[in-house]
């Protein structure tokens, strides 16, 4: 069962688990540091709340709905070291406390917005989505990527 992140408890669970991070926070597996680990886990959050990231034409987005779609959005957890979407990849250096503090102001965002206001809404990638597979995608990657760093 995953957790509902439109929980204001979970949300601070996330956020409290997030403010144990620090610069120094050294990966248990992958490539990242945490500063980059911190703008990867933003850009899922950038994709609903800014216009900065191409949209993928048909045939990629047919493509990720039939391959990718179920992993990200099912309650399966993710497997260490997974094959990262180009979006994602991170890989120039980033600020920690800038990076921190835009992942908890979206994180805060989702929550206040809430459950209802993701029902049915697009996804960037996957089409529309129902508010468990939006709340499995967010709870998942966040919990996934703080496990990689240990907290």
């Amino acid at each position: 069962m995953v957790k509902n992140i439109f929980d204001p408890a979970v949300s601070a669970e996330i956020i409290g688990r997030i403010q144990k991070l620090t610069p120094e926070t050294q990966p248990v597996w992958g490539k990242m540091n945490v500063a980059q680990m911190l703008a990867h886990c933003c850009v899922t959050y950038e994709m609903i709340y800014e216009n900065k990231h191409p949209k993928p034409g048909v045939f990629l987005k047919l493509i990720l709905k039939l391959l990718v779609k179920n992993n990200v959005v099912g309650v399966k957890p993710y497997k260490e070291s997974l094959k990262t979407a180009p979006a994602f990849l991170i890989t120039d250096e980033r600020v920690f406390e800038t990076e921190k503090a835009r992942l908890i102001e979206f994180i805060e965002k989702t929550q206040q917005l809430g459950a209802d206001y993701f029902n049915g809404k697009e996804s960037h990638s996957f089409g529309k989505l129902t508010t468990q597979e939006w709340n499995n995608m967010f709870y998942k990657h966040l919990d996934h990527h703080l496990n990689q760093f240990g907290v």
